[in-house]
């Protein structure tokens, strides 16, 4: 097997390939050492192809490249179910046999929705691996039907009890901003002090490194209930995150919701539905849907209104009047 070795040259970042005279360098075309090390990455993986590329590789690669996007904190869930049955194969192995034995096996542990997301990620890699051309063709992923969402929402009285009880003040403070900014909890957890002005009254949700990303995120206006959280969570602030605990970002609040929930008394609470919340109570009180889309982040004011129109008091009231027709009433009938 030939060795690899990245080495500077001519203020470049280039790979030496072998030892000896017989050696050979190429450049990588880079001066930053994070990208030399994913253009190596991938160069040892075209070098493997086809049929050593295995998908434990082709992930790592993958997840070299993506570095600091917000889907690798969930990858990184999805790799630990989809390591051990298919970390060892290689594409050409990946099957629907293989798919549904997945399935099966997985079904005695999680969800039909979780398992349709681990095989997504799944096929997320391969697609990918074919584009940058480490292998020739991304093998057909089956997965589960994608289950329903539950539509489940908080009244303003449960949503209070649920954020009172909560144990920490960084749970706290994340449950108020998820449901006063409509934000996912991964805007929330990345949102750092630099983009909350609280002299202009505004949350930017949208990192610099995000880019032109599949799931938008939004500018949105800090209410009275927010800016009292954050005034006083950044008077003890000791890092650049909002959320932060014992001097350190935090990873994940999905335990510490469901417990504050426990306590309260509320059942099926999680971080998306205080963002559902949040939509339904807007959709309530009548606001354009046009303008809760840019709230949410939604590119298209469509897939808003295809979920929130039914919850807006004059839905389709017109629409109702038309079909109504000026008829006695039944009590008018002799008997």
């Amino acid at each position: 097997m030939q060795e690899y070795r990245l080495v500077w040259f001519r203020k470049k970042w280039h790979v030496r390939i072998g030892s000896g005279p017989t050696s050979r360098r190429i450049s990588l075309r880079t001066t930053d050492r994070h990208e030399a090390d994913r253009r190596l990455a991938a160069l040892k993986l075209q070098a493997a192809r086809p049929s050593d590329a295995s998908i434990a590789s082709l992930w790592n690669a993958y997840v070299q490249e993506k570095t600091g996007r917000t889907v690798l904190r969930t990858m990184d869930y999805t790799w630990k179910g989809l390591a051990p049955r298919f970390g060892h194969l290689t594409p050409d192995l990946v099957t629907v046999d293989t798919c549904r034995d997945y399935i099966a096996h997985r079904r005695q542990q999680v969800s039909d929705g979780t398992i349709h997301t681990e095989l997504g990620h799944l096929s997320t890699v391969l697609n990918w691996a074919v584009k940058r051309e480490l292998i020739d063709r991304a093998p057909h992923v089956e997965r589960p039907a994608k289950p329903a969402p539950r539509d489940r929402w908080l009244t303003r009285k449960d949503a209070m009890k649920v954020i009172d009880a909560a144990s920490f003040p960084h749970l706290r403070l994340s449950m108020i901003l998820l449901v006063g900014t409509a934000a996912r909890v991964g805007a929330i957890l990345d949102l750092t002090w630099d983009r909350v002005d609280l002299e202009r009254g505004q949350i930017n949700l949208t990192r610099a490194s995000d880019g032109a990303k599949r799931k938008q995120r939004a500018t949105v206006p800090i209410n009275g209930m927010v800016r009292a959280a954050l005034v006083e969570a950044q008077q003890g602030a000791v890092t650049d995150h909002v959320i932060e605990w014992s001097g350190k970002p935090v990873a994940s609040i999905k335990k510490g919701i469901a417990a504050a929930a426990k306590r309260a008394g509320v059942e099926g609470v999680s971080a998306h539905v205080f963002r559902h919340t949040a939509a339904v109570w807007m959709a309530e009180a009548n606001v354009p849907m046009a303008r809760i889309a840019q709230y949410l982040g939604h590119r298209d004011s469509r897939v808003t209104e295809r979920i929130y129109a039914r919850f807006a008091p004059d839905h389709l009231r017109d629409e109702a009047e038309i079909l109504s027709l000026p008829i006695r009433a039944a009590s008018s009938f002799d008997q």
